[in-house]
């Protein structure tokens, strides 16, 4: 009797060590889950007006109709997204918010994104009660070549069925997002074309000495110093279809684990590992 017992216990405490990890991803908010998969962009102010802090994610605009105003703008009416239709913002709604800033004694300029303009996100909020994902964007001025620069921002409201969105995992709430909202597949950060302009002056100027860059680094003339620091190490690399073990291998433990089921998120400092079935799927 006694044996049974134990043995009763023992397949007991295997099956809730089995169900754990299940158990501890249910707990995990659908809006953290989402806010995982999206580097959010930090706006500030410099001596010449809005800029970007930190940029975010990169997103592909996919269809026509979403309208934004300039980012210094407070009044501004979202627009909406459902069953794959985007709904622009009634004309006379911003005709009536375009009469109340000229009373406060501003203009108030609207600008209809493209398909395949470029824009970050700045929030993502879920609400649950209305079944809706709202996604905040900034455009990514840098990217469109957009001067003089002016930050178009609107709230794109995903709304879906009564009921539906409890039911949806987050990979699925993304595949709906992705429909209007792509990530962009040509790079992940748009501050990165300034970043490594600063990055290359700077190391030039630190490693001449004497000037001649260039030089040095072909053996120039001049240049001992150059001879002596040699070409940089190459970069560790993370390719799809790599292991986590390799991924750690090459880059170190993360600092977070999302666990998913079949999709897992590795979160470090600066980037986000993707694994599909053990895979790497995606990197930002």
């Amino acid at each position: 009797m006694r044996r049974n017992i134990e043995m009763a216990v023992l397949v007991v405490a295997l099956i809730l060590v089995g169900f754990t990890p299940v158990l501890l991803t249910a707990q995990v908010p659908l809006d953290e889950q989402l806010k995982a998969q999206y580097n959010m962009v930090k706006m500030g102010a410099d001596s010449s007006g809005t800029a970007v802090v930190e940029a975010g994610t990169i997103l592909d605009i996919k269809k026509g109709g979403i309208l934004g105003v300039p980012y210094s703008d407070q009044s501004f009416t979202p627009t909406k997204y459902q069953d794959g239709v985007v709904h622009t913002p009634n004309a006379l709604v911003q005709k009536g918010i375009g009469s109340f800033m000229k009373k406060i004694g501003k203009e108030q300029n609207t600008h209809l994104y493209q398909v395949g303009e470029k824009v970050y996100p700045s929030k993502i909020e879920v609400h649950m009660d209305k079944d809706q994902v709202v996604m905040g964007i900034v455009a990514c001025d840098s990217c469109n070549n957009t001067d003089p620069k002016t930050f178009y921002k609107t709230d794109v409201v995903f709304q879906f069925a009564k009921g539906q969105l409890s039911k949806m995992s987050a990979p699925q709430v993304e595949d709906t997002i992705a429909t209007l909202l792509a990530t962009d597949e040509g790079g992940d950060q748009g501050g990165n074309g300034n970043d490594n302009g600063n990055g290359n002056g700077n190391g030039n100027g630190g490693g001449n000495g004497n000037g001649g860059g260039q030089g040095n680094y072909q053996g120039g003339g001049g240049g001992g110093g150059g001879q002596q620091q040699g070409p940089p190490p190459e970069p560790e690399q993370i390719e799809k279809g790599q292991t986590p073990d390799q991924v750690k291998a090459a880059i170190g433990v993360p600092d977070k684990i999302i666990n998913l089921g079949a999709k897992q998120i590795y979160v470090y400092k600066d980037i986000k590992v993707t694994f599909l079935n053990g895979k790497v799927s995606d990197v930002q």
